[in-house]
């Protein structure tokens, strides 16, 4: 880990485009301003642990899960109907059985 030591008004460079500014210093408290492109994200600590224990909750989706999940799921069209025997979608095979042509 780099230690750098800075006073009030005096300013931190990570790479060209990542700047980091003492604003005060109250105490045992320092206040810091940041700029960085958009497409960089800065967060506390403690915020960052909350995202990644949130991200790693939401993954781990279970086989059970996505089975619950299916029972609501419309049927897609060109999947076969459980109640047909020959695997043809509902209606097509039934009604020419009888027919003779």
């Amino acid at each position: 880990m780099l230690t750098l030591t800075r006073s009030v008004g005096e300013t931190i460079r990570i790479g060209d485009d990542i700047e980091v500014h003492v604003v005060e210093v109250r105490g045992g408290t320092v206040r810091l301003g940041f700029k960085a492109p958009r497409e960089v994200t800065i967060h506390r600590e403690e915020v960052y642990r909350q995202i990644a224990e949130a991200n790693l909750l939401a993954a781990q989706v279970t086989a059970d899960t996505l089975g619950a999940l299916a029972a609501f799921a419309p049927a897609s069209a060109g999947a076969p109907d459980p109640q047909s025997v020959s695997g043809e979608p509902a209606g097509r095979g039934e009604t020419a059985k009888g027919s003779a042509g």
